[in-house]
C-alpha cells in the first residue's frame, strides 16, 4: 500500500479541505485473516514470506472455488492477499479478551434464536435481527461474512455518511460538534459523532441497544465504540475500531481491517430485505404446521415427528427431486 512503500505520502482533499474518503470499498480482501491470533505467532501482527505462502494459496483457490463452482448463495472473496496474523491488534498478543460472567448468560439466553437456530418460532422476538432484515451492527455491518461485504462512503463538509451493502443501514455521522443525544436514547446502531484529526476520520458512538452484539457477544448499553478511517492508498482504507464495554468484555480491544476497492468497479444495489419480508411469515408458518403435525400424532397415538434442525442446512446440495422452474421464460 501507498503508505507503506512511502511513510510521506498523503491522502487527498476534497474541495473543502478534509482527507478523501469517498469511494465503495469492501472487506472481502481480509476474508483470510483470522479475528484472534493462533498462539504460534505470539505477539507477530505479520506472518512471514514463508507463512504467507500458505495463506495466499488458500485465498486462491476459496476464490476459485467461489467464481467456477459455488453457485446458490455463494461466497465472495477479494483479489488481494494480506498478511496479518489477526484482525485483533490490542492487547498485543491479538486475543479476544474474556467474557464476563454476565456477558456469558447473555450470550446463552439468546442461543438458538432465529432462523438457522433450534428454537420454537412463535413471535417476532424469536427471529434474529438479521432474520428480519433490521441490521448488522456496529461494526458488524462491515466485517466480512459470506456476501453483501460492501461499504460506501460519502461526504459533505458536515457530514460523512456510510451506506452498508448488507442490510442497507446508512449511518449519517455529524462533524459540526453538535451534542450527543441523551443517555435515555438507544438506537440499533448507536448515536456517532465524528471529527478529523490529521488524515483520519475519528468517530465516536454511544447510545446504543442491548439488542446488537459486536463479535458475537451480546453487548450492553454502556457500549463505546471508536473508529479510525484512514486512507493508506489510493485503493485502500484503514479501518480500526476499539470496544469498551466492561460490563461485556473483560478488557478492551481494538481491531484492524483493510477496506479495499475491487477491479471493475464494486456497485452497491438495493438490498431487498425489509422487517415484514417472507423469512419471517414462512418461519412462524412452518412453526404452526409443525404444531398441528405434532397434535394429529398424539391424536392418533403416534410417536412425534422430530423437530427439523434448521441448522445451516439452506446452503447444503439441493434435492434432486425437487421441482426447478425457470422463472425468468415463465414472465
Amino acid at each position: 500500500m501507498a503508505k507503506v512503500k512511502d511513510p510521506n505520502w498523503k491522502a487527498p482533499r476534497n474541495t473543502w479541505g478534509h482527507p478523501d474518503l469517498e469511494g465503495t470499498f469492501s472487506s472481502d480482501d481480509f476474508r483470510g485473516v483470522p479475528m484472534s491470533r493462533p498462539a504460534q505467532y505470539a505477539d507477530r501482527e505479520s506472518l512471514t514470506p514463508e507463512e504467507f505462502l500458505p495463506r495466499a494459496s488458500g485465498d486462491e483457490a476459496s476464490r476459485f472455488s467461489a467464481v467456477n463452482q459455488e453457485t446458490f448463495l455463494r461466497n465472495e472473496f477479494g483479489v488481494r492477499t494480506f498478511g496479518y496474523t489477526s484482525v485483533i491488534i490490542e492487547p498485543a498478543n491479538g486475543q479476544m479478551p474474556a467474557l464476563t460472567a454476565a456477558a456469558r448468560e447473555r450470550a446463552e439466553a439468546v442461543r438458538g434464536v432465529g432462523t438457522f437456530g433450534t428454537r420454537p418460532l412463535d413471535g417476532f422476538d424469536d427471529f434474529s435481527l438479521y432474520d428480519r432484515c433490521i441490521t448488522r451492527g456496529v461494526p458488524g455491518s462491515i466485517t466480512p461474512v459470506l456476501y453483501g461485504n460492501g461499504v460506501r462512503i460519502v461526504q459533505t463538509p458536515t457530514e460523512v455518511v456510510l451506506t452498508y451493502e448488507m442490510i442497507h443501514d446508512s449511518r449519517v455521522i455529524p462533524l459540526d460538534g453538535r451534542p450527543r443525544l441523551n443517555a435515555a436514547h438507544q438506537q440499533w446502531i448507536g448515536d456517532s459523532r465524528g471529527r478529523f484529526e490529521g488524515d483520519t476520520l475519528v468517530v465516536e458512538t454511544t447510545n446504543f441497544t442491548d439488542r446488537t452484539s459486536v463479535s458475537g457477544a451480546p453487548h450492553t448499553p454502556q457500549l463505546k465504540l471508536t473508529e479510525w478511517f484512514t486512507r493508506v492508498d489510493p485503493e485502500m482504507i484503514e479501518y480500526k475500531f476499539r470496544v469498551e464495554d466492561a460490563d461485556t468484555y473483560a478488557a478492551p480491544f481494538t481491531a484492524r481491517y483493510i477496506l479495499t476497492t475491487q477491479p471493475g468497479g464494486y456497485y452497491l444495489y438495493e438490498y431487498g430485505c425489509h422487517e415484514g419480508n417472507t423469512a419471517v411469515r414462512q418461519g412462524l408458518s412452518s412453526e404452526r404446521t409443525y404444531e398441528r403435525e405434532v397434535a394429529e400424532a398424539r391424536a392418533k397415538g403416534l410417536p412425534v415427528p422430530p423437530r427439523v434442525n434448521r441448522g445451516m442446512e439452506v446452503y447444503g446440495a439441493p434435492d434432486r427431486n425437487t421441482v426447478v422452474k425457470d422463472l425468468n421464460k415463465e414472465q
